[in-house]
């Protein structure tokens, strides 16, 4: 459970960072004093920048949630085996074992 918590916090902790990039940006961006071909031009840089840390981050989670993928995909295929190998034993147990018949009951009735 403590790893689906930490991969939640890593892509709060990637959003609330791009949003804060984001903002500071835009501040910056109002407040520089340049032409509008120079602001154009540094918006357009920010965005490439802005598009190739999206790309990264999610390249990142992917990566985690394949990981989280595998490990579900093991434990599940530990949990069956183990299943299987307690129907094979109560199965064994079970062919073993006689019935139990009260010794008075008489069958030729």
């Amino acid at each position: 459970m403590s790893d689906n918590n930490k991969g939640s916090s890593f892509v709060d902790y990637l959003l609330t960072f791009m949003a804060g990039a984001a903002t500071g940006f835009i501040l910056g961006i109002l407040f520089a004093p340049a032409s509008g071909k120079e602001t154009r031009q540094k918006i357009k840089e920010q965005a490439r920048k802005g598009q190739q840390l999206a790309a990264e981050g999610y390249q990142k989670v992917a990566r985690e949630a394949e990981k989280g993928v595998k490990i579900a995909r093991e434990k599940a295929e530990e949990g069956i085996e183990a299943i299987k190998e307690f129907i094979e034993k109560k199965k064994g147990e079970y062919v073993r074992k006689e019935p139990e018949f009260p010794e008075d009951l008489d069958t030729e009735k």
